[in-house]
């Protein structure tokens, strides 16, 4: 394979991916490289990355259990803040039982190698995270992609056999929402298991929180897999799956990418821990989150830009190529504004993705598409 060759064919194309080099904490102004820029780039939909609560509850954790957590669960890594943590998320998820994961492409892996063999199928949206495209490929299952949000696609792939549903619950760059009900009524007569992906649901949707199962009335029964992270709103690190104790049993015994790796660390837990008290105690966080989802989309109306007019932090506005894309993300950062340009094969066509959080200012907003409608009509 000639390395040197693919690269100058990514950077050729305009699809050359960079660092960018972030000084202190995620925060709605973030520090780069020595510039202050209003950040609508991050997945800290609740604030809490930097939250002193979150802050005080890890440095205590790493008083008591030290830093890296020196092996794997099932060896000496399992520590009462792991065990703690995962009592909490499957309460709050209304589960049985819930399982530590060091990320979220990690759970994914672990579930579908696990709970799939040959004879199975995985069907898949097919703007599903990388990481659940990337499990089901290297899971023995017949790997199927039905076309987005399409249930009818879905209805015509289904065979006899059996197997997993997985779907993101809000998709990571369109920012919409699977239609949980429907793949549900799919699921459950031919005996398959809906995974759902809560990512990017958790702590944001559902009456409390819980995510987009919970915002559609599907409890374990119809929605037997559920995989959080807890990186974007608990603003910590890591991820979980909840769902029944013959469920996460079989995780424990046979998810690969859970028996042989270190344990993430048990101040992460503690962090967790106190972001999901958070969560549960402080809703205000998540109606100022909306607000500013409201705001955002009537600015949008009023302009005539075309967003994903979704009721999530997730909105995506599109370019017609790759180079107006990049034109306008340089010149939001030159306004001072921090928004991610997402290119192909990420995604099927260029777009910003913009982030909401429930720390933005109605005056962040009015900067962003003051910044937004310049960039459209230079394009």
């Amino acid at each position: 394979m000639d390395l040197s060759a693919r690269l100058a064919e990514q950077q050729a194309g305009g699809l050359t991916r960079q660092h960018r080099l972030v000084e202190g904490p995620q925060q709605r102004r973030l520090q780069v490289k020595g510039r202050e820029l209003i950040n609508f780039s991050s997945n800290d939909y609740l604030g809490l990355a930097n939250d002193p609560a979150v802050r005080q509850a890890f440095i205590e954790g790493a008083d008591q259990y030290g830093v890296g957590a020196g092996a794997a669960h099932l060896i000496t890594g399992h520590t009462r803040a792991h065990h703690e943590l995962e009592g909490a998320l499957a309460e709050f998820t209304g589960r049985d039982r819930a399982l530590l994961f060091s990320t979220g492409y990690m759970a994914n892996l672990g579930v579908l190698s696990a709970l799939t063999d040959r004879h199975d199928v995985v069907y898949q949206d097919r703007l599903n995270h990388a990481s659940l495209i990337d499990a089901g490929l290297l899971s023995r299952a017949d790997a199927r992609r039905y076309k987005h949000v399409d249930v009818d696609d879905l209805q015509r792939q289904v065979d006899d056999r059996q197997g997993i549903i997985a779907t993101d619950g809000v998709f990571s760059m369109e920012g919409d929402i699977a239609p949980l009900r429907a793949l549900a009524a799919i699921a459950q007569p031919r005996g398959l298991m809906l995974m759902v992906d809560e990512a990017h649901g958790l702590g944001v949707l559902g009456e409390s929180g819980q995510g987009s199962a919970a915002m559609a009335g599907l409890g374990q029964e119809e929605v037997p897999l559920l995989m959080g992270t807890l990186g974007k709103a608990l603003g910590t690190y890591g991820a979980f799956v909840a769902g029944s104790e013959t469920v996460i049993e079989s995780l424990i015994q046979f998810a690969r990418s859970y028996v042989y790796t270190t344990a993430p660390p048990a101040a992460i837990a503690c962090a967790t821990l106190a972001s999901l008290e958070i969560v549960q105690g402080e809703p205000e966080r998540r109606e100022r989150l909306f607000d500013n989802i409201r705001y955002f989309q009537e600015l949008a109306g009023q302009l005539g830009i075309q967003a994903g007019n979704h009721q999530t932090p997730i909105q995506p506005v599109r370019f017609a190529d790759i180079d107006t894309l990049m034109q306008a993300q340089q010149g939001l950062e030159a306004q001072g504004l921090l928004v991610s340009a997402i290119r192909p094969p990420t995604v099927p066509a260029p777009m910003l993705r913009i982030t909401l959080s429930s720390e933005h200012q109605r005056q962040d907003i009015e900067q962003l598409f003051a910044a937004l409608e310049t960039a459209l009509n230079d394009d």
